[in-house]
């Protein structure tokens, strides 16, 4: 089953009546968009405002995609049932990175894909458990160190598990 184009088309123009350099970007969920990255996110969320259209089953009446939409997105090389779930992914990759969202902004800077990097470990207290240590360094006192082994950590995850963002 297609969803026909009328209940988008109507949607849309509620919200937005005329389209103009500061109407709302639309973006159709689909697995045939430009893919969901961290970068895509950060221009996403420096927008005012966006609309989300969400297909189910066999998708939209192409006429969605091609005279409604400013662009399709896809979440990744898969399909789902419906573009909720995907819809879901965007607010929460996006709204994160809105000000104020996140209570330390400078966390962010920090986490996977920033810096074209994986993240690093993480560690919580106890020191040790069940005979698993968290490294020295981090013990130290040493911050200078601690960001060393934090950018060695990251540089080795990303070599091992994404060697794709290392370029």
């Amino acid at each position: 089953m297609v969803m026909t184009p009328d209940p988008f088309f109507r949607a849309v123009e509620s919200i937005a009546p005329e389209r103009s350099a500061d109407a709302p970007r639309v973006i159709l969920l689909s697995p045939q968009g430009r893919r969901l990255t961290q970068n895509l996110a950060r221009e996403l969320a420096s927008l005012e405002w966006i609309i989300l259209l969400c297909g189910r089953y066999e998708g939209v009446d192409e006429r969605v995609a091609s005279e409604l939409a400013d662009e399709e997105l896809s979440i990744g090389d898969y399909v789902l049932a419906g573009g909720d779930a995907a819809a879901l992914v965007v607010v929460d990759a996006v709204a994160r990175l809105v000000p104020g969202v996140v209570g330390e902004p400078g966390s962010i800077e920090r986490e996977s894909f920033e810096n074209g990097l994986l993240d690093h470990p993480h560690y919580t207290r106890p020191a040790d458990f069940r005979g698993h240590a968290v490294p020295e360094v981090l013990l130290s006192g040493d911050h200078a160190a601690i960001e060393r082994w934090r950018r060695e950590e990251a540089e080795r995850r990303t070599r091992e598990r994404r060697p794709d963002l290392l370029g």
